[in-house]
């Protein structure tokens, strides 16, 4: 009756392992470590770095606890593991002075930051502590200012472009234009010429607002537009923001829109605030010029590769025309990267290849104002939405020339109008009170249980011990980030789950007191109980994921724990707290009574009780 088959007494077992590895990294804490990455997009953190970066630190005679490359994506990052901040900081200024010889342009970032000081062979299982929030582990909060006027104005460049090359379609040259204060301006040689345009202009654009002044046009967005064009312009930010902060390595970085114009970055664990500072604030854009290939003076000059190369001031596209970049194959099956534009930027650039097949053309990435080519290929012939780059050595060079190109740039720019720093010592002091929150939370309930239930409550304190470790393992293995909010799921989810083993001790006894035997008693309480457990937990559930879906930031963190906080707390409860009773009493052949406290009976009670330690015994009737 009392007795479970060896696959479930297995499938305790395998539960517990698994509790064991994956809960065990979160107890080594976390050791110093300096971060090596990529300062530009144009450079690449390879595994072959590794050699540099051991005899620069040898050289130093700095000694470190374990070196790691990682791979995320296209971006490559190494950490490595120092025993104490002394060394960390001089690794730091060591390997920044000999990766960046010119310190003006750093090519390679060098950031302090923490990493789990667990055993290697715990990380190749795959078991690695939980992520901390940046109220527990400290960090760096960014408020940044997005400037819609300039992501209108790009807008205006776009259009610009884009409506002379459609008129000229048309047999309607713009003698000249210009744009400012949130106008495009088009002038043309005669008023018949404008007012013709304006009719083709407001055929395909009805999101503009066009007025006939004489020989030009003056045009504007209206409402609609501008409201589209500042929704797109704080997506797009958002998205390259997320791009940036991974190079940092952050777990669980916060990207997310605060308002209309304003994004929430937060970088838990980050200390070297000026480095993220950096890196957040950079402006890269991309552009698509013709190259210059006589001597013109209307040019300029970019880095390429080794050397320089001279380029045509006019803009062809930017990178905002691009909407997607692959890598693919020519039919010689040599690698290629295959571009697509939106219809705008199609336009133009079927019009100004036509014009200049057989000329080279560059695609320029500018970084802290600065711009270099990433690529100068020759037009082979007309093209427009969709055109391939060929000329790259590899697979691998034209996979890093395909994101650069879809990791675009900023829609709009934007300043940092607030920056809060959490440091370290806080987040610690967090972590005390809420470590020493849960902590005496339960030694006060285990105390209440033994005393209460007796043998019983030894067993819901051991379930309540394997449901805490479950919610661990499990948050670790998801890669879930723990908050304070976290924690106060935690401390609900232990209540919950000794709520549930109050309810079956409470079964138990109700069925002793109506004369069944203890074996009896324990079956019929667990399978009366396992009901009413199961009905409570499901509406908890719901509530639990109506959070989870609706929910954002930390309701949303505390939704994940306290979901599955749920689930184990249904495992342990009922299954392994079933486990350890058969495990216990289901052996016996005769069992003649259980250990569960005081069973009362009603007003009969103070006569008759029976403590069932010593018996379990049917109550006499007055």
């Amino acid at each position: 009756m009392n007795r479970y088959p060896f696959w479930k007494y297995a499938v305790i077992l395998v539960a517990l392992l698994f509790g064991l590895i994956y809960t065990t990294p979160n107890f080594f804490g976390e050791a110093p470590a300096v971060q090596v990455s990529a300062g530009k997009s144009t450079v690449k953190v390879t595994q072959q770095m590794q050699s540099k970066i051991e005899s620069v630190l040898t050289a130093q005679n700095l000694t470190n606890s374990g070196i790691y490359f990682t791979q995320n994506g296209n971006v490559g990052s190494f950490r490595i593991r120092f025993k104490d901040t002394d060394s960390q900081l001089k690794a730091k200024e060591a390997l920044s002075a000999a990766l960046n010889p010119n310190p003006q342009e750093p090519e390679y970032i060098t950031a302090l930051n923490l990493m789990s000081n667990s055993p290697d062979w715990l990380s190749k299982l795959g078991a690695h502590p939980m992520s901390l929030g940046l109220d527990l582990r400290g960090g760096v909060h960014f408020l940044l200012q997005v400037d819609m006027n300039g992501a209108i104005q790009k807008r205006l460049d776009s259009l610009q472009n884009e409506l002379t090359a459609s008129l000229k379609e048309k047999n309607l040259v713009v003698a000249n234009s210009d744009n400012k204060d949130g106008q495009l301006v088009l002038m043309f040689d005669s008023p018949e010429t404008a007012n013709t345009a304006r009719s083709e202009i407001l055929q395909k654009h009805t999101d503009l607002n066009v007025t006939a002044n004489a020989n030009n046009l003056n045009i504007t967005m209206n409402d609609a537009a501008i409201t589209e064009v500042k929704t797109n312009a704080i997506k797009q930010n958002i998205s390259t923001l997320h791009n940036r902060v991974n190079e940092l390595g952050v777990a669980e970085p916060i990207v997310q829109q605060q308002g209309t114009d304003r994004i929430v970055v937060e970088l838990p664990g980050v200390q070297d605030t000026a480095r993220a500072k950096d890196l957040i604030g950079r402006t890269a854009t991309l552009q698509i010029r013709l190259a210059e290939t006589g001597t013109g003076f209307n040019n300029e000059k970019f880095k390429y590769g080794t050397g320089e190369a001279a380029v045509k001031k006019q803009v062809v596209v930017s990178g905002d025309s691009i909407t997607n970049a692959t890598v693919s194959f020519t039919q010689e099956n040599q690698p290629a990267v295959s571009v697509t534009l939106d219809s705008a930027g199609g336009k133009i650039m079927r019009q100004v290849t036509h014009d200049n097949v057989k000329k080279p053309m560059a695609m320029i990435l500018f970084e802290k104002g600065k711009g270099e080519i990433i690529s100068l290929s020759t037009i082979q012939s007309e093209f427009g939405e969709n055109f391939q780059i060929t000329g790259s050595k590899s697979a691998e060079e034209a996979n890093d020339l395909a994101v650069l190109l879809r990791s675009g740039s900023l829609a709009a720019p934007m300043d940092i109008i607030n920056e809060r720093t959490v440091g370290p010592s806080l987040g610690a002091d967090n972590i005390e009170k809420g470590f020493n929150s849960l902590l005496y939370g339960f030694i006060a309930i285990s105390i209440f249980m033994v005393i209460y239930y007796r043998m019983f409550g030894i067993f819901s304190v051991i379930s309540l011990g394997m449901n805490l470790f479950l919610l661990i393992a499990l948050l670790s293995l998801l890669g879930a980030t723990m908050t304070l909010p976290g924690i106060a799921a935690i401390a609900l989810t232990l209540g919950m789950a000794i709520d549930s083993n109050v309810l079956i001790n409470e079964r138990v006894r109700e069925e002793l007191r109506h004369g069944a035997t203890p074996a009896n008693a324990i079956n019929l309480g667990y399978k009366h109980a396992f009901d009413t457990i199961l009905d409570s937990n499901i509406t908890t559930l719901i509530a639990g994921l109506a959070l989870l879906i609706f929910g954002s930031g930390p309701i949303k963190g505390f939704a994940v724990v306290h979901c599955l906080g749920i689930l184990t707390s249904m495992f342990s409860s009922v299954f392994f707290s079933r486990g350890l009773v058969n495990f216990w009493y289901g052996r016996r052949p005769r069992l003649a009574s259980i250990s569960i406290g005081q069973v009362w009976r009603g007003e009969v009670a103070d006569a008759i009780s029976t403590d069932v330690t010593s018996g379990v015994k049917t109550p006499s009737k007055k």
